[in-house]
């Protein structure tokens, strides 16, 4: 019992997005068996891959007023100042921005950072480079959202698309109230989250650090602490 518990245990749903995916996966699977049997089971190999990309597991988000939680699995690669993008409406001030670039092996649905209001959503076509560099957050395709707090602070969260990414989906509209943790998309194959903070806000991860969506706290309002510096090792 203890071994079939611990298989459903690893074992997580999948996202609507995967399910043709695996499907077209296990069919090519069945076709090459047919044309050479270790043929067949690279397939196998490469089907349940694509299953495990699409996993969409369960979180558990803390649920205290002024947290702010991670949209994304995955390494923070960067807690610096930035411009947001001009289509978020954030204005032209550097705000504190909090990145966390996804790996092939990350869990790739993304979560609602914190319980606001949907108020605008924009899409930017562009480029396709390494989610993990900097200047992908102003050179790749992209798809903002700017989220209005209760209490009228306002923040962007921009999905973004990698090096082997290419496609962007977001399954919210504008005026929709979230709570935070909702899952509000997912992007395919390797990719990038920028969080904008509202002015003022201390990010409380630092880079290198690996981020867990809906349920790593990456700021709190009513913290009065510095940042946060941490070491690799």
């Amino acid at each position: 019992m203890d071994i079939l518990a611990s298989i459903r245990s690893a074992l997580h749903p999948l996202h609507r997005e995967g399910v043709r995916f695996v499907l077209i996966f296990a069919i090519a699977t069945l076709i090459l068996f047919l044309i050479w049997k270790p043929l067949g089971w690279i397939g196998v190999v490469l089907t349940v891959w694509c299953a495990y990309f699409f996993r969409d597991p369960p979180r558990a988000t803390p649920t205290r007023l002024g947290l702010v939680v991670s949209p994304a699995d995955g390494k923070v690669v960067s807690t610096a100042d930035a411009v947001p993008p001009e289509e978020l409406g954030l204005g032209e001030a550097p705000r504190p921005r909090v990145s966390i670039f996804m790996s092939v092996f990350d869990v790739h649905v993304n979560r609602m950072p914190v319980t606001a209001t949907v108020d605008r959503i924009s899409y930017r076509p562009g480029k396709f480079l390494n989610a993990a560099d900097d200047k992908a957050s102003d050179d790749n395709e992209r798809n903002s959202l700017r989220l209005i707090l209760d209490d009228g602070r306002d923040l962007g969260v921009v999905q973004i698309a990698g090096l082997v990414a290419r496609r962007i989906v977001c399954d919210v509209e504008p005026g929709e109230k979230l709570e935070a943790g909702t899952r509000f998309g997912i992007i395919r194959f390797g990719s990038r989250l920028d969080v904008y903070l509202p002015p003022g806000t201390v990010p409380l991860v630092a880079a290198g650090q690996t981020a867990i969506a809906g349920e790593t706290v990456i700021a709190d309002f009513t913290a009065v602490e510095g940042p946060r510096l941490a070491t690799v090792g």
